[in-house]
């Protein structure tokens, strides 16, 4: 083993462990490991950077803006609401419709959309029908993970795979060459959702009062203002409560007016009785502060924090929301949005202390008082997908006959190997944006770029240890453990291996990483790599276990009131069946 493949192979594994604890953005791993590469000699900046002009990075945020397109010309919703219709009929013919639609639109597209468009719509339907949102929420993530791995465009893996695999000299795969397969898969894991998973699923998700879901009951209180408190007669924001207290002053009645949301500027004067939200200890602390009166024995419902102006809403942090990443202190939420988060859901975990600190996530869950008039301009900037209210949509419907058109001539062209996949989907979404489909400014949005960073690094990685012989260095390892077992086993190695590197870190990167040795490995073994690519593409995709390792599962997580212990329970069972499927299955599609 030489040095260069030492020195790759430490670095595969620095990155590995930083994917999986996530001690630094995943994106930033990836680019960081690039360029490590690049500095000590190991590639050169051309290889270094390859991963930028990939057919894969281009095809993948191509992909990104026709999915916004089909999205945002109203495409989605649509068929969302017209399948959704099917809930007036019967409970198990319309879940089964519903997760069959989402399946087949997310074959299409990318899947993370589809599961954003969909979730606010299951939640409003299962509160008209009184049924718990939550037995449908997990199953809606796993219907459009089974449909992704329908076509070779349906998710993000499988374009990398194939891209990985031409590189390596083995033909690219065309767009329904494992459909056939899939479907296998899609219609078994359907079977298992509607008869095992979803009577498996708790009810977590039950309709009251939000402020009983968000468990604000002793975060909520209100005190007086006496002329000797510290308090009177300065701004909000130079005032104790806030300043050292920590406070958050969601009302003010002064004379019997209520003035709701005042700004950080407002002057507090003798008598006004503020309502404020807090921690427990916090508001101990109040009882000993001299000149405020704490009113005591109060139960708080809903309507006490609405008003004429101002709405209690649920919502969850969107995909690309200039929100992600960032703390609400960071992003001055009340002062820009004006509203005030009053309790996140994060990672499955209710927060009332320290929120306006916590980095916040995609999919984080959060509950917000905000002016009505100010709600309607966060609504138009898609930071947030809402809960608790049904949204209008607007369907555009000369756009959509449009987008549904450019779409379908992009699929026909990869099919009839009219042109490259990337080129055909950069056209497509180049048509997108010249037929008002989508503005230029969302096309930009509308792309993932961490992904595209990540994916980037990610495959510069791959051709570092394809160059200096690490991934066959690997390879010839694996085989040499295994000894003479048959292609089925270690398929069925490779299979479960790449399934339990996608539940602890990212799906493409995991691609990308294990795409190379299972090539070397089926030539070492004198066997053709089509079969092991698949398992490849299957394992990076229908990963159940975990609500961190898949976007569309972090979407429902906070949504659906999940513990982590539910998607353990329903996944784990889905994923064996899953593994045995793909160890028999595949090499009776794909020949070794």
């Amino acid at each position: 083993m030489s040095l260069e493949i030492i020195t790759v192979l430490v670095v595969l594994l620095l990155s590995v462990i930083l994917f999986i604890t996530e001690k630094l953005p995943v994106d930033f791993v990836a680019i960081g490991s690039a360029l490590l590469l690049i500095v000590i000699g190991i590639i050169n900046m051309e290889d270094g950077f390859s991963g930028f002009s990939n057919e894969a990075t281009i095809t993948i945020a191509s992909m990104f803006i026709i999915s916004a397109a089909l999205s945002r010309t109203g495409v989605v919703i649509y068929l969302g609401r017209l399948v959704l219709r099917i809930f007036k009929l019967k409970f198990w013919i319309a879940a089964t419709s519903t997760l069959s639609m989402a399946g087949f639109i997310s074959a299409f597209i990318n899947n993370t959309p589809v599961v954003a468009v969909f979730l606010p719509l299951i939640i409003q339907v299962s509160r008209s029908i009184k049924i718990s949102a939550s037995k449908l929420l997990i199953p809606l993530s796993y219907a459009s993970i089974f449909g992704g791995i329908a076509t070779l465009i349906g998710t993000s893996t499988n374009i990398v795979v194939s891209s990985v695999a031409a590189r390596n000299g083995q033909m690219p795969f065309t767009m329904f060459e494992f459909t056939d397969l899939a479907l296998i898969f899609f219609v078994v894991g359907m079977i298992y959702l509607i008869f095992i998973g979803i009577p498996m699923i708790p009810e977590r998700r039950t309709e009251s009062d939000l402020t009983d879901l968000f468990g604000l009951g002793d975060y909520l209180t209100e005190v007086i203002l006496k002329k000797e408190s510290d308090s009177v007669n300065i701004p909000i924001k130079d005032s104790k409560l806030v300043k050292s207290i920590g406070f958050d002053i969601l009302e003010v009645l002064r004379n019997g007016e209520r003035i709701v949301l005042p700004s950080p500027f407002f002057i507090l004067r003798e008598n006004d009785t503020l309502k404020i939200r807090g921690s427990v200890e916090k508001i101990k602390e109040v009882k000993e502060n001299t000149g405020v009166l704490l009113k005591p024995g109060l139960k708080w419902h809903d309507q006490d924090l609405i008003s004429e102006d101002v709405v209690l809403v649920e919502a969850i942090i969107a995909p690309n929301s200039i929100l992600e990443g960032r703390t609400l202190k960071e992003s001055d939420f009340r002062f820009r949005f004006g509203g005030t988060v009053l309790a996140i859901r994060h990672r499955g975990r209710m927060m009332h202390e320290k929120i306006s600190s916590t980095k916040l996530m995609s999919g984080d869950a959060l509950l917000m008082e905000i002016s009505k008039e100010r709600l309607a301009t966060i609504k138009e900037r898609k930071m947030f997908l809402f809960l608790s209210e049904a949204e209008t949509p607007t369907f555009r419907k000369v756009q959509m006959l449009t987008a549904i058109t450019i779409t379908a001539a992009v699929i026909a062209t990869v099919t009839m190997n009219l042109l490259p996949i990337a080129v055909a989907a950069l056209m497509g979404a180049s048509l997108m944006i010249l037929f008002n489909c989508i503005t230029l400014q969302q096309a930009y949005k509308s792309i993932d770029w961490p992904v595209i960073m990540l994916l980037a690094g990610s495959l510069a990685i791959g051709v570092a240890m394809e160059k200096t012989g690490a991934a066959k260095y690997l390879a010839e390892l694996l085989v040499g453990t295994v000894g003479a077992m048959q292609p089925t086993v270690i398929l069925s190695a490779f299979y479960l291996l790449t399934l339990i590197l996608t539940e602890a870190m990212s799906n493409n990167a995991t691609a990308a990483l294990v795409t190379p040795i299972a090539i070397f490995t089926a030539n070492s073994i004198g066997v053709d790599p089509r079969p092991f690519l698949i398992a490849v593409m299957f394992g990076a995709s229908l990963a159940f276990m975990s609500p961190i390792g898949y976007q569309t599962h972090l979407l429902v997580y906070n949504a659906g009131r999940y513990k982590y212990i539910d998607f353990l329970k329903v996944g784990t069972p889905l994923n064996i069946i899953f593994w045995l499927m793909a160890t028999f299955l595949i090499p009776v599609f794909f020949p070794f």
